[in-house]
């Protein structure tokens, strides 16, 4: 990157990449300066990094401080006075050396070398070049002198920070490189137009540092996060622990479990009337859907919550519709603020009837059922605002301060972001249980923070700092995507794509065109920061990194009896090791991927990326055999009694299975070995459906689709293919 217009010998101070496509190949200068073959092969694979503060001190001698780093050797520091004075140094590379630096102009150089005063602008010629001369100290083994010159050239139509070297040994090599560097990004918001000779300059965030520098101090940093650690356990204590632990819901809770859950004719799910709870529901239920498809009666449901009922004058419910969206469509919680009501259990109730309110549809169910509740807004408890959209606020607001006014060390900010996301996933937008489990947090917070101090040192170190003179920008690229990627739950929620997992791919409608535009977006950005990477010579390692990575999950994938599984941690892991260049989109991308991966951590653990079916099934149909009703729409015979009828079933049709699981209306009714069963405990006057199972040891397999009786005798056939 060109360095700014207002950018000048005279002070050279800023942050710079060498730009390796822009330079001389320094391997020849290396050899002869004696640098071994490794140390020359980590320098050429490896991005240099160079601060440079330029400053006087109080006797008016110009000083040069540059910091150099590259991954794979010592950080280097040059201390240099321009004054010609000679001093000695150690230098962590090149052994024991003597140098002198001054600023002279171009004619008074004394060297005839073209090399070393052409191409230089009008401007650093008439204000001086800097001078570098460095030679071997006697007690060096190698012997070899090196001057460079320091100026401003233009390349390619852009100003840029470059350095002239030579270097001549007493055996008569003579090498000459130019090594060209691409300043850091410059600020945005210090604006510097000139336009027809005239100049706009508006330093924003030149003027906001200088201004709140006396807020950077780390003693008042240190007194922030000792108000924070104290504020955020009030915080905590509000949300979760002054409402009795034993009230509080979580949105897929029910009283009544899918299919045979609750066991022959409900037992395991008693009582079922006569029953009175006071309950406290977390905000955003609503969103909270059935992940697969949930069978209702003969109807089957999918990707809405699970509410059955509710349309009657008394706002009646089956007993597994999800207690806290029932509570938000009947119209007693705030679905961003959660709250508190009672419910009643009123036993068995006939016709539930479906409807739509506060933008949830529930279903309706037409025949009875053992377990419905009804709600009342009057309830003892208290302390029922989920405050976990304040908290948001409260957390931004710090990390935004912490950014911009408070400034600490790249470092710190890194770690104040890694702690703030992690307990505010874990504690606030998407606990672990309702209240969080806070020992199943810490397990998994130390490992956290380990795969974080990697990340520190494969990406953020290189980013970070380029932002260190643009806080206001810097906030922006880091914070906004950051927050987006904690918010995942939130932010993604509305996409029919929940898991990276091939086989719900085709389970929803607009999956497949949602991941194509994912991988899009995807591709574009890798490519961006291909361009970049190529441009630092690191393109090569990386490739060779990805795909050895890539040949390793290919393994893992095809071991037999588990998937492939990305969880969205993962991905972040896979990612974050690509965005190491101090670009505006590498602040983007680490952000976003942060946030990403403290997600994953504090929601959901550090799941295996290799999983089984079974724990990928969630409440999914398991593929198993299906028995086949020999009752049918052609065989039932309306003409006999009703106390006389029978659904009948075909034997087992192998040793895997050894009984039979009924259910009628949605409820266990039979389990055992027979082939029938009579329908004089049934209703005459209200539908009836019927889904069978095979079962072995206990161990129920997949039930059929519903098969339907109506009390005029008319029977409909099961659909084809299995149901949950």
């Amino acid at each position: 990157m060109a360095v700014p217009a207002s950018f000048s010998v005279q002070d050279i101070s800023g942050k710079f990449v060498m730009n390796k496509g822009l330079s001389g190949n320094t391997d020849k200068i290396l050899t002869l300066q004696g640098i071994s073959w490794v140390k020359r092969k980590i320098i050429g694979a490896g991005t240099i990094y160079v601060t440079i503060n330029h400053w006087r001190d109080e006797n008016g001698v110009e000083r040069i401080d540059a910091t150099q780093t590259l991954s794979g050797l010592n950080e280097q520091t040059e201390e240099r006075a321009l004054d010609w004075n000679e001093r000695k140094k150690e230098d962590n590379l090149f052994g024991h050396v003597v140098g002198k630096s001054r600023r002279v102009k171009a004619e008074d150089l004394g060297i005839d070398c073209p090399h070393l005063i052409e191409g230089w602008t009008a401007d650093t010629l008439e204000q001086g070049l800097i001078e570098s001369y460095v030679d071997t100290a006697p007690e060096n083994g190698t012997q070899w002198t090196a001057v460079q010159t320091w100026g401003v050239e233009e390349i390619n139509g852009e100003r840029r920070y470059v350095r002239h070297v030579r270097l001549t040994t007493p055996k008569g090599d003579d090498e000459q490189i130019k090594l060209v560097y691409d300043y850091n990004p410059k600020p945005w918001l210090d604006i510097d137009i000139t336009y027809r000779n005239r100049r706009l300059y508006v330093p924003i965030e030149s003027t906001w540092i200088r201004f709140t520098r006396p807020f950077t101090s780390p003693f008042i940093f240190a007194i922030l996060v000792a108000a924070y650690i104290i504020g955020l356990s009030f915080l905590t204590r509000e949300q979760w622990y002054l409402t009795p632990e034993d009230s509080f819901v979580g949105c897929t809770s029910t009283f009544w479990l899918a299919n045979s859950g609750c066991g022959l004719d409900g037992a395991d799910c008693a009582p079922f009337d006569n029953q009175t709870y006071d309950f406290r529901c977390p905000a955003s239920c609503a969103g909270t859907i059935l992940q697969n498809p949930r069978t209702i009666g003969a109807e089957q449901m999918a990707y809405k919550p699970l509410i059955v009922g509710g349309g009657d004058d008394n706002q009646t419910y089956r007993g597994d519709s999800f207690i806290c969206a029932s509570a938000i469509q009947a119209g007693l919680i705030d679905d961003s603020k959660g709250g508190c009501a009672s419910l009643s259990l009123i036993g068995n109730f006939t016709d539930f009837i479906g409807t739509t309110a506060h933008s949830l549809e529930s279903i309706g169910f037409p025949t009875v059922f053992p377990l419905s509740f009804r709600f009342s807004d009057s309830t003892p408890l208290t302390h029922c605002t989920d405050i976990r959209w304040p908290v948001l606020a409260f957390d931004v607001v710090i990390s935004f301060l912490v950014f911009t006014l408070f400034r600490p060390h790249p470092i710190a900010r890194f770690w104040t972001l890694v702690c703030i996301g992690f307990w505010h996933v874990g504690l606030f937008s998407q606990p672990n249980k309702e209240p969080p489990e806070l020992s199943d947090l810490f397990a998994t917070f130390l490992p956290c923070l380990f795969m974080c101090y990697v990340l520190w040192r494969l990406a953020f170190r290189w980013v970070m700092p380029a932002f260190e003179r643009a806080p206001l920008e810097g906030a922006v690229w880091y914070l906004g995507p950051f927050w987006v990627g904690i918010l995942t739950g939130y932010t993604t929620d509305r996409l029919p794509l929940q898991r990276l997992y091939a086989p719900d791919l085709a389970k929803r409608s607009g999956a497949v065109a949602t991941l194509v535009v994912i991988i899009i977006i995807v591709v574009l950005a890798a490519l961006n920061q291909v361009r970049v990477i190529r441009k630092t010579g690191w393109l090569a390692h990386y490739v060779k990194w990805y795909i050895i990575g890539g040949l390793v999950v290919m393994v893992l994938a095809l071991l037999p009896t588990l998937n492939l599984r990305i969880h969205h941690y993962f991905l972040a892991l896979v990612l974050l090791p690509g965005t190491a260049w101090p670009t505006r989109p590498s602040a983007v991308y680490q952000g976003f991927l942060l946030g990403l991966f403290l997600n994953g951590a504090a929601a959901y653990g550090f799941d295996s990326i290799l999983q089984t079916a079974a724990e990928l099934r969630d409440d999914a149909t398991i593929g198993s055999d299906l028995p086949t009703f020999l009752t049918n729409s052609s065989t039932y015979n309306a003409s006999i009694p009703w106390d006389n009828q029978t659904i009948e079933w075909a034997p087992l049709p192998n040793s895997d299975w050894d009984g039979f699981v009924l259910l009628v209306d949605d409820v266990e009714r039979y389990a055992g070995d027979a082939l029938n069963y009579t329908l004089a405990a049934l209703n005459q006057s209200l539908p009836h459906f019927f889904r069978l199972a095979l079962s072995s040891s206990g161990t129920t397999g997949d039930f059929t689709n519903a098969a339907t009786l109506y009390p005029n005798g008319t029977f409909v056939d099961p659909e084809p293919g299995a149901s949950y």
